[in-house]
């Protein structure tokens, strides 16, 4: 477990770094996020990360907590601030191995363990990471062994179902891809990313 919240931190990092480039005239740009621009997709990451770190730390579950914080022009440091709140949440004593309410649908929770709803949020931000930094035209740099860790935990989502379908499933159907891929290209592909995104005016 400590492992895991170790890889976790520093994918936060990562993500944190990323979304420190992005730019007032960004939040206008695509994303890999269907019907999301760049600044919906950042909302999107702020409230998450509130939500998580709320579960995390044993609060009762208010769906308001997770909703999508509207994003400045100059989103880092509130992305940062949330970023650094639910890696401490995650990390506080007792955690992961409680159950933690975890918001499904539009308002509605599911108690999940712990260590399973870290997981949740490790695979998110690194594929989030990914969407962030494509939208903006740089090549996100993931060491290999967040990317080993976190493959066999995207591997474990069902291919069909909630999980895939639906107005609030968390991932697109999977993509088909060739064999022989990196292992960022295997992750994004199971998860409903096409690895080869790049926005529209760049196609």
């Amino acid at each position: 477990m400590t492992d895991l919240l170790s890889l976790h931190r520093r994918t936060m990092l990562i993500a944190t770094a990323i979304v420190d480039q992005v730019r007032s005239d960004h939040l206008h740009l695509e994303t890999p996020c269907a019907g999301w621009d760049l600044s919906q997709l950042l909302a999107h990451m702020i409230g998450q990360n509130h939500g998580f770190a709320s579960a995390a730390r044993g609060e009762t579950f208010d769906p308001a907590v997770w909703a999508d914080q509207p994003v400045s022009a100059e989103p880092g440091e509130a992305f940062a601030a949330s970023a650094a709140e639910v890696v401490a949440a995650f990390a506080s004593v007792g955690a992961v191995e409680r159950d933690w309410p975890i918001l499904v649908g539009a308002d509605q929770s599911v108690l999940v363990p712990g260590k399973q709803a870290l997981g949740f949020h490790y695979i998110d931000y690194v594929v989030h990471g990914w969407d962030v930094a494509v939208s903006i035209g740089l090549a996100p740099d993931f060491d290999s062994d967040l990317l080993e860790a976190v493959l066999p935990l995207a591997e474990a989502v069902p291919l069909d179902g909630p999980t895939r379908n639906g107005p609030y499933a968390p991932f697109a159907p999977a993509v088909a891809l060739d064999t022989g891929r990196a292992d960022l290209d295997r992750l994004l592909a199971i998860l409903g990313r096409d690895p080869e995104w790049k926005p529209s005016q760049q196609q």
